[in-house]
């Protein structure tokens, strides 16, 4: 699939995290990170917690990036900054954080 790099691109990220400790404690630290994922260019934010498993979350941010943007969002993830959020994120989940970013092909 080819991608003109003036292109604006959707993308759904996908975080799926397991809480340590109590699970509305760190769905009150979730919640308050939404205006951050906005203002890094999220249009719909959503937090769902697993029914069978309270503890286990999933963070969906649908965005949109330029394509040129997109081809470097390798780049982009190893920058200091976001580096030091993921890494905190990370100590406070002790690692269990896994990062998915699809495109959507519904038909």
């Amino acid at each position: 699939m080819s991608e003109a790099k003036d292109e604006v691109l959707r993308r759904v990220l996908q975080m799926k995290m397991r809480a340590l400790g109590d699970p509305a404690q760190v769905l009150m630290l979730v919640r308050g990170a939404a205006p951050f994922y906005r203002a890094l260019g999220g249009t719909k934010v959503r937090f769902l917690q697993n029914v069978d498993d309270p503890a286990q979350f999933c963070i969906e941010i649908e965005y949109e990036a330029s394509a040129a943007i997109e081809m470097n969002r390798q780049k982009v993830s190893s920058d200091p900054m976001i580096r030091g959020f993921l890494q905190g994120w990370r100590t406070l989940l002790a690692g269990s954080a896994d990062v998915d970013v699809y495109q959507d092909v519904t038909v």
